[in-house]
């Protein structure tokens, strides 16, 4: 388990939306530093956070700032893209980039980061999936989190032997500008940052950020034709 007080702290696409959730609630658990990035330019006039820019889907952006965080401790590894389309009929160029962004962004940053957290003792790598890893319906968007959630298993046994935490976030719907335009019941970022860093510092391998995820978890030993979630349009 991972405490986040007095740590140094990535937060990708900590700009706006659960990224800037996750930032406000590291910074409430008294995080020492937190690098916060977006894609492009941005003002963060707090004293403990480090405004960044990085691209997901380049290999130089990550590597980059990889040398600049390189105190990092905790990696949240947030930025992420929703296109939704469906996969026979969505533009194939949308499905691309959100497999690029969802799965080979985070992959990049954790290759990235990962001897930097074993250089600093083990640390923390925290992945942010969805429930629609775990449900169709939802394009390539859904298949990009359920290829995410893979990852982030195997990264777990890979990253065990350097006594890195690897968590892995599941929840629903949340309000942001992302999910903005889909019909439903939702948690607020803050509610789902709170319970993704009490996940991360009880020591917890996977976090069920509200209710939606953990009845659709239990849901997956029955019939998957019952996982159907009506997002592609």
């Amino acid at each position: 388990m991972v405490a986040v007080a007095g740590k140094v702290v990535v937060v990708t696409g900590g700009r706006r939306g659960l990224g800037a959730a996750l930032v406000d609630e590291v910074l409430a658990r008294e995080a020492r530093k937190v690098y916060a990035t977006g894609r492009t330019t941005f003002v963060d006039e707090r004293s403990a956070v480090v405004p960044s820019v990085l691209e997901v889907r380049s290999e130089a952006s990550v590597s980059e700032f990889a040398a600049v965080a390189s105190d990092a401790e905790v990696v949240f590894n947030n930025a992420g893209i929703l296109l939704p389309a469906a996969l026979l009929t969505g533009s194939f160029a949308d499905i691309t980039e959100t497999f690029d962004i969802n799965v080979f962004g985070p992959l990049r940053v954790a290759r990235a980061f990962a001897p930097i957290l074993a250089a600093g003792g083990g640390g923390a790598l925290v992945n942010m999936h969805s429930v629609l890893s775990w449900m169709s319906g939802s394009g390539a968007y859904g298949a990009s989190k359920a290829a995410a959630w893979s990852v982030t298993n195997s990264l777990r046994t890979e990253l065990a032997a350097q006594g890195t935490q690897v968590v892995g976030v599941h929840a629903g719907l949340i309000e942001t500008d992302m999910a903005a335009d889909i019909p439903g019941p939702r948690s607020t970022a803050a509610q789902i940052a709170v319970r993704i860093v009490d996940g991360l510092e009880s020591g917890a391998t996977e976090v069920l950020a509200d209710d939606v995820s953990v009845g659709v978890k239990a849901a997956l030993s029955g019939p998957v034709e019952n996982l159907t979630f009506a997002l592609s349009h």
